[in-house]
């Protein structure tokens, strides 16, 4: 591989970081059952430990997500306890994620939910949730609503994005001027007729009239087959409006599987759009990286290693692309060299500069083997084990 090809690679994994999900750690399982693995975690300090260890072998993952009504049980009196747990695992509190479908009281919706009591329970939890992220300096406040429909005339659509666009805009008045509010959007479950925020154009709009500091979280698993995801990707930078993503992959629907693991070259475009936009704008598209996965079979661990692995091989690639090439490519309309140049990117083995660049911060040149042999899973499935064979956790 050449010294250039090698350059591109370091510049890019020098700035490239991407945030773990504390569910990922825990206990899981289907619509079925839940299946326990006996060395899952099942505190928020276990979380942050395993966490750590995906940091430790990885090197770019040095924030966790955390999700208040699992991870921050004594609300904002959990800040210190939290911080604790940061200085002791080397991993700092990442997006904070209220919990709005939980509760049985959220069974008709939260900021949709025609009780209006509700509706100020959840927009007080939204508050309590920003006010935990203030003390534990997170910039990110990520939302995701279950709210919807499973039935025609069940529900006033228009009045519900009226209490949306009422509630966001005042949970927006709660940030502090670094502070985002991040607004994620699903097609369909848990409701299936119709979801109150169902595609990016509702979190867009939901977005903008909540404020200047909310942008659009896109989800790759949360879209209908074939949908193009980089398209949307070009149209939010273009708007400047992307604000995150939570990665994974699905062959169905929202399936959480290991990023690339179906579509790989799916990744690689989205990682493309940015890059490109990046290089035409001469600007730093300001995205949080973040991986949405809860694995039931998998180890969890070696699973989290095994995405963000295969997270920096896919943006490596798309840093490979010669934009001045496409650019007049696309200006010639000539088709088969703008392609190829997508496609001899891809097809680039990185694995090797990504390996120097690994030695380069002492980090090891296979993470998932290191962690394998370093011990970490056989002590902690002989803590956890027999407290694991009696609980499961509460994320399904």
């Amino acid at each position: 591989m050449s010294s250039a090809i090698d350059g591109k690679i370091f510049r890019a994994l020098e700035t490239f970081r991407v945030e773990i999900p504390s569910w990922g750690f825990a206990n899981t399982g289907t619509r079925f059952g839940k299946f326990t693995q006996p060395a899952a975690a099942a505190t928020t300090e276990e979380k942050f430990s395993d966490a750590g260890e995906v940091h430790r072998y990885t090197g770019v993952c040095p924030t966790i997500a955390l999700h208040v009504l699992w991870d921050c049980p004594e609300g904002v009196a959990s800040a210190k306890k939290i911080t604790a747990f940061a200085a002791r695992y080397g991993v700092q509190p990442g997006s904070i994620n209220p919990n709005l479908f939980q509760d049985q009281i959220y069974k008709f919706g939260s900021f949709g939910n025609p009780d209006p009591a509700i509706r100020v329970r959840a927009l007080q939890h939204t508050k309590d949730s920003i006010e935990i992220a203030s003390q534990l300096n997170s910039r990110d406040i990520s939302m995701w609503f279950a709210d919807g429909s499973n039935y025609p005339g069940t529900a006033n659509i228009r009045q519900r994005k009226r209490w949306f666009e009422e509630a966001l805009a005042e949970a927006h008045r709660e940030l502090s001027s670094d502070q985002r509010l991040l607004v994620e959007y699903k097609p369909f479950e848990p409701a299936f007729y119709h979801t109150d925020i169902a595609d990016w154009g509702m979190s867009l709009h939901l977005s903008r009239s909540a404020g200047p500091q909310a942008k659009v979280l896109v989800d790759t698993g949360h879209h209908y087959q074939a949908q193009n995801i980089e398209q949307i990707v070009a149209w939010l930078l273009s708007e400047r409006m992307l604000g995150g993503f939570h990665f994974n992959d699905r062959r169905y629907a929202d399936d959480d599987l290991t990023i690339g693991s179906i579509d790989p070259y799916q990744v690689f475009r989205i990682f493309h759009e940015i890059c490109f936009y990046e290089w035409e704008t001469g600007e730093k598209a300001d995205i949080a990286y973040m991986i949405d996965q809860s694995h039931n079979l998998k180890g969890k661990i070696e699973e989290a290693i095994q995405t963000v692995v295969m997270a920096q091989i896919f943006f490596a690639k798309a840093a490979l692309v010669d934009h001045a090439a496409l650019a007049s490519a696309q200006k010639e309309c000539d088709l088969i060299t703008a392609e190829s140049l997508l496609q001899d990117a891809f097809n680039t083995d990185v694995r090797p500069a990504i390996q120097d660049w690994r030695d380069s911060k002492g980090l090891p040149r296979d993470p998932l083997k290191a962690f394998v042999g370093s011990g970490y899973m056989e002590r902690i499935t002989k803590e956890r084990a027999a407290r694991n064979s009696q609980s499961v956790s509460s994320y399904a």
